[in-house]
């Protein structure tokens, strides 16, 4: 699925970030390597990609900052995290229950937490997409990672 505007490369703003759980780590890693397995982002303004991206947080603004890889001006994508807000917090809250079922609760218990987890993944996914709808032409899976991304970046040490 890689096309002319994919992300290439990407990065994470972690100047405020003290320290990630492995468990945190994991899922970073996993949401990283899959969005540079196959990803559709394609901005609706500025230059072409593939493109570079950095990932932060300013203030209660999602931030997409843009670097085409064969030229062209960086360029940034904007979003207000107001609409995510909720389903981040939630999100937080069922991976917490879920890395604690799984280091003693019952198979049953788990699976049922896990697919609350997924649930709600998914509702952040597509709460991004139609936020960025406006902006960027985006696959259900990049959404999914980007709302993994997005969720690390909100954790503060």
């Amino acid at each position: 699925m890689k096309g002319e505007r994919d992300i290439v490369a990407i990065e994470l703003d972690t100047k405020s970030i003290v320290r990630w759980s492995p468990d945190v780590e994991h899922e970073r890693a996993v949401a990283v390597f899959d969005l540079l397995e196959a990803n559709r982002f394609r901005p609706r303004v500025g230059p072409a990609g593939p493109y570079r991206l950095k990932l932060s947080l300013r203030e209660s603004t999602l931030v997409f900052d843009l670097e085409p890889i064969n030229g062209g001006e960086r360029f940034e994508i904007e979003l207000s995290m107001r609409p995510l807000r909720r389903v981040v917090k939630d999100y937080f809250l069922i991976c917490e229950s879920y890395f604690q079922a799984i280091k003693g609760a019952t198979p049953s218990r788990i699976e049922t937490i896990d697919m609350a987890r997924r649930g709600i993944h998914n509702e952040g996914a597509s709460l991004l997409s139609e936020a960025l709808e406006d902006k960027v032409e985006l696959d259900h899976d990049t959404a999914r990672r980007l709302f993994t991304l997005v969720c690390v970046l909100h954790i503060r040490g």
